[in-house]
């Protein structure tokens, strides 16, 4: 029999063997020992899967009884041996809670652990909520806002509205249209949102403070009878009568109500949603008012029957005159905020009528229009009797204003800063006549000199405990830059200049110019601290002249 000499296989001791490839689909290929391996590896798994685990078994995984193709590289799980209690120890001594979001995509366990962890979120997407997946997701909950979600916008817009009370992304046309940039039909309805609050408020019982958007009595009703521990709350864009399901939350120590937020959006709280919040909120211990209307019967409901109120703040408020003599009814009011305020009271009335604040310690003025003397003064006749004043970045505090001042006997630390107008002889007239004072802080009053102390003012810093003084930034700004060639050239900005009038008001609403870096829009005419991103345009616009 005769073969050719390529079918004859001829054994080669110096060639390699080559390894044999097999398939499970194959058994007769099978190499028993990777078998073995196989079994075994199911076998301990499997006694692992009945340990007691918690997490959820999803229909995306793949199922643990299938075949793998390459069972060999499945390395086990050893952190499944752990119970879930002991992994929550673990995850609760890491220093950085960031790190807690990294964890979560590490498996669907340790996603639901680290979810257990997390106490404080900012709801963007409100799908999230009415789907339960919040509440599954963050079981232990105590902080939320989801206002961010309240808002319609684009998922891919580019513009950024950022307050000191709201940060929110805007849609794209927001600069084509006149008004505020948050516009009604941009809000969800009141019914979308108090069936979320409801889903929230039965999936988080534990909830400590909330950030809520234009919810209704419904909504507020819930969440009274669901979260008992609710201490902390803050609303937006909520009318009068939504305030009548408040009066459930017997344990609300704190409410920040933003009734109108200036360039932003407009809604009305007036003495009506005052007087229904004091007589079912008698707990509270701080009440921030931002944009509120209302008048002394307001006010005096509020001092009347909150009698626990230590502290009480006005932002951007919207009172009628004679407000100020309201004040006298808090007779428990340790502190007093006035904040971006454009008038302290039109007509304050009679001194006679004013009344005092016998427990009130300290008086925060910032950012105020305090051009209005009359009102100044009968301000400072109703908080005679504070021990700290603090004054920053108003307009309008000259020497005759401060001079009203004197009115305080038991003043004892002061705080001055951004008071341009204030000179060094205002400051003397009045802090001599305090006996008192111990605590002096003067910082960027440009008017306020070095050269102009007198040996009475020296006399009275020696004297202090505590003394900050830096009045001149100018000159300290050019005493640090003497001698490194800064600030030689002149430097001009892009900025346009504000204008006198409102342009608003005449419909004239300008558009982003395109080698402009920055410009201002009329719509924050009377905006504090607001700053708008447009991609790479910033919109910045501040309530002084």
């Amino acid at each position: 029999m005769s073969s050719s000499p390529d079918k004859i296989s001829i054994f080669d001791p110096s060639k390699p063997k080559k390894k044999r490839h097999w398939s499970w689909s194959d058994p007769d290929r099978v190499d028993p020992h990777e078998a073995l391996k196989h079994v075994m590896l199911k076998m301990r798994l499997h006694s692992l899967s009945n340990s007691g685990s918690t997490t959820p078994h999803s229909e995306s995984e793949p199922d643990s009884d299938s075949f793998s193709p390459n069972p060999v590289s499945t390395a086990p799980d050893f952190t499944a041996m752990l119970s879930d209690e002991l992994l929550l120890n673990v995850f609760n001594r890491i220093p950085d809670a960031k790190q807690l979001f990294s964890n979560s995509l590490v498996c669907k366990r340790w996603c639901v652990l680290c979810g257990k962890l997390i106490p404080s979120i900012k709801l963007l997407d409100w799908e999230f909520l009415e789907s339960g997946r919040l509440s599954y997701r963050f079981p232990n909950l105590v902080d939320i806002n989801i206002v961010p979600a309240s808002i319609m916008f684009e998922r891919n817009s580019g513009i950024l509205l950022s307050t000191k009370s709201l940060e929110v992304y805007l849609n794209s046309g927001v600069l084509e249209t006149e008004g505020s940039f948050v516009r009604k039909e941009d809000i969800l309805d009141s019914e979308a949102i108090d069936k979320g609050v409801r889903i929230l408020a039965e999936g988080c019982r534990n909830l400590r403070r909330i950030a809520l958007m234009n919810v209704s009595e419904e909504g507020l009703n819930c969440l009274a009878e669901e979260c008992e521990l609710l201490q902390e709350m803050e609303l937006h864009y909520c009318g009068d009568f939504a305030l009548r399901g408040i009066t459930k939350c017997q344990n609300l120590q704190i409410l920040k109500l933003i009734g109108r937020l200036s360039g932003v959006y407009d809604s009305v709280v007036s003495d009506i949603g005052m007087t229904i919040l004091a007589q079912g909120c008698r707990r509270l211990l701080k009440l921030e008012l931002v944009g509120c209307e209302g008048s002394y019967d307001g006010i005096k409901a509020i001092g009347m029957c909150c009698q626990m109120l230590e502290e009480l703040t006005f932002c951007s408020h919207r009172m009628e005159g004679g407000w100020l003599s309201a004040l006298s009814y808090c007779g428990n009011l340790k502190i007093l905020r006035l904040e971006s305020c454009m008038c302290i009271d039109e007509n304050p009335g009679p001194d006679e009528y004013l009344g005092a604040c016998p427990m009130l310690e300290e008086l925060h003025l910032r950012r105020c229009q305090m051009r209005d003397k009359e009102g100044v003064r009968a301000l400072f006749m109703v908080c005679w009797n504070i021990r700290g004043l603090v004054i920053e970045d108003c307009w309008g505090m000259d020497n005759n204003v401060f001079a009203a001042a004197t009115v305080f006997r038991a003043i004892r630390s002061l705080s001055l800063e951004g008071c341009s107008l204030l000179t060094t002889e205002g400051l003397e007239s009045v802090v001599l006549s305090w006996k008192e004072l111990d605590r002096l802080k003067v910082i960027s009053c440009n008017n306020v000199r070095d050269s102009e102390i007198t040996p009475e003012l020296a006399t009275l810093f020696s004297l202090l405990k505590e003394l900050k003084w830096r009045p001149d930034s100018r000159s300290l700004l050019a005493a640090s830059l003497a001698g490194t060639g800064i600030g030689q050239k002149a430097f001009v900005s892009v900025t346009a200049t504000r204008r006198r009038h409102n342009p608003a008001a005449s419909g004239f609403i300008p558009r982003i110019p395109a080698s402009a870096q920055s410009y201002r829009d009329p719509r924050l005419q009377n905006c504090d601290s607001l700053c708008v991103t447009y991609g790479t345009y910033i919109v910045v616009q501040d309530s002084g002249d």
